[in-house]
């Protein structure tokens, strides 16, 4: 079965395609129209699809849009209730007509074959249909908003989803930190995780508050509406210990509540097996206290948690009547080839070689301070890089943490993440999983290591840990650089530039070096130096 996933309702437009039970392709629209998110997340951008991403899909597989045997679109309109709010009946229209509007899109296209998906149903199959350890286990996505609620927790069963429990409109854990995040002068469905990294700055001095404001019970919660103001007045053009305080309170609440529900979901199902997905599930310091103190064995995360990953899970939703093989990594997007990439370098007439061991000669460059960009391999799929479209650094400089937020233009109580190898993990980092290799949980950095690894080190104490394996060049790399400087570490963050989509294609990999102050990029088997 050939079935195209298409997510495009809200935010973070998405396609990816399944065949025959495996997953062989999936990609954000940002990465092929060079605009964050796709679009913004308001019912007039609705009718908006992700038309390259979808064309690229089919391309990679060499299918045309009539050799599909289904498209899975990730919302149900039937189930979206009347809602006041401004223009919000534009969502709905324009999600009846997707099929057309995809026939459109994709010629060749039989509209008639389009599926509407749950929304919450897409992303539960984006996790526990495609998790690793396959088989039954829990499932629970939190987010925003579906149709018409905002989370849902159950099990799967022989590849069948079964419902638990379900939170409707206008309670919302997801809406709750958006607003938040809107309030602290960031951008909603956006920058919250800029509010999680602030959190860490302060004591949640209004946690009771926040307790008497957001409760759980039978596996759901209630939110009472929060004024904002009273506890922090908007920023006025700095933030302030109060706006730390506030962000650092509403977080605290959140992994307390995570934790109360997945409590629950184990209650009721037994399982030992925990899958999460939705936005929410991007939280990766609330992931870290379900992991670590909560009642499953294992929990896995989504890579394409927020809405794009339900591209995937529309589809996998729709494909669950035959045999479905886990996802096999978040590496499903484009690549080049060597060939391909050397014309793009000699057409941009710059000056390149092609070392004999390009791990080592990057090792060096970072033993020597120098910050890479690094492109390598299918680009990610989701929010985070993962050592194929990449900055890295050396963790051994604590000046290194502003250098790369500079480089980024970006805030500077932001984090950067260390990638290290798995087999190296348990000396440096404990209390979350490992392995770790989609960087969606924090670990405690031990004490020891803590002024090895300076620029790594959060304010709280821990690290957004990425282990490496199973990845040559990558792991070639780390043990060169330990080879050279007795650590197993290299600082890693996204290879973009703040407000931009992460770099895809050879073109941006040099748009972007040429625009920022990095040493040396490393694309294929190349390297230009600055």
């Amino acid at each position: 079965m050939r079935v195209l996933g298409i997510n495009a309702i809200f935010h973070d437009p998405a396609a990816a395609l399944v065949i025959d039970g495996h997953t062989v392709a999936a990609a954000e629209e940002e990465r092929f129209s060079r605009r964050k998110h796709g679009k913004r997340p308001v019912p007039f951008s609705a009718w908006e699809l992700p038309e390259m991403a979808a064309r690229w899909c089919l391309e990679q597989a060499g299918l045309t849009p009539a050799d599909l045997d289904a498209v899975a679109y990730s919302y149900d309109p039937a189930l979206a209730e009347d809602d006041t709010a401004p223009w919000e009946e534009l969502r709905t229209t324009y999600a009846w007509r997707a099929p057309q509007f995809l026939a459109t899109a994709l010629p060749g296209l039989d509209p008639e074959i389009v599926r509407f998906v749950p929304h919450h149903a897409a992303h539960a199959a984006s996790t526990g249909l495609a998790a690793p350890f396959g088989g039954n286990c829990a499932v629970l996505v939190a987010d925003g908003r579906g149709e018409c609620g905002s989370y849902l927790a159950g099990r799967y069963d022989d590849q069948q989803l079964v419902k638990l429990a379900e939170q409707r409109l206008p309670h919302s854990l997801g809406l709750l930190y958006e607003d938040l995040t809107e309030h602290l002068g960031f951008l909603r469905s956006s920058d919250e995780y800029k509010v999680m990294a602030l959190a860490s700055h302060a004591e949640p001095v209004h946690l009771d508050l926040m307790r008497e404001h957001i409760t759980t019970a039978g596996g759901g919660f209630q939110i009472v509406p929060i004024e904002w103001n009273t506890l922090a007045k908007p920023p006025d053009g700095e933030l302030l210990q109060e706006h730390a305080e506030l962000a650092a309170s509403v977080q605290r609440r959140l992994e307390e509540v995570l934790l109360e529900l997945t409590t629950w979901l184990h209650e009721q199902t037994g399982e030992r097996r925990l899958a999460m997905a939705g936005g929410v599930a991007l939280n990766c310091v609330a992931n870290t206290r379900i992991f670590a103190e909560g009642p499953f064995d294992e929990v896995w995360v989504q890579p394409a948690a927020g809405d794009s990953g339900t591209a995937l899970g529309a589809a996998l939703h729709v494909a669950s009547g035959e045999p479905l093989a886990p996802m096999p990594g978040a590496d499903l997007g484009r690549s080049w080839s060597d060939d391909e990439i050397e014309q793009v370098l000699k057409t941009a007439k710059v000056v390149y070689e092609k070392p004999a061991d390009l791990a080592a000669v990057v090792a060096r460059a970072l033993a020597d301070d120098k910050i890479i960009a690094w492109f390598q391999g299918r680009s990610e799929y989701g929010p985070r890089a993962l050592g194929r479209r990449s900055l890295l650094a050396n963790p051994c400089f604590a000046a290194n943490l502003e250098r790369m937020n500079d480089v980024k233009g970006r805030e500077q109580f932001r984090p950067i993440a260390p990638m290290v190898l798995e087999s190296r993990a348990h000396e440096l980092f404990e209390r979350g999983p490992v392995p770790s290799p989609y960087m969606l949980f924090v670990h405690d950095v031990r004490p020891e290591w803590r002024d090895r690894i300076p620029p790594v080190v959060h304010v709280d104490g821990t690290a957004r840990v990425q282990t490496v394996a199973d990845d040559p060049l990558l792991e070639r790399v780390l043990e060169e650089f330990d080879r050279r400087t007795g650590v197993p570490v290299v600082v890693n963050t996204s290879l973009n530039t703040a407000g931009r989509p992460m770099v895809d294609s050879p073109r941006d990999a040099l748009e972007c070096f040429g625009s920022s102050p990095v040493d040396l990029l490393a694309i294929g088997p190349f390297v230009v130096r600055r």
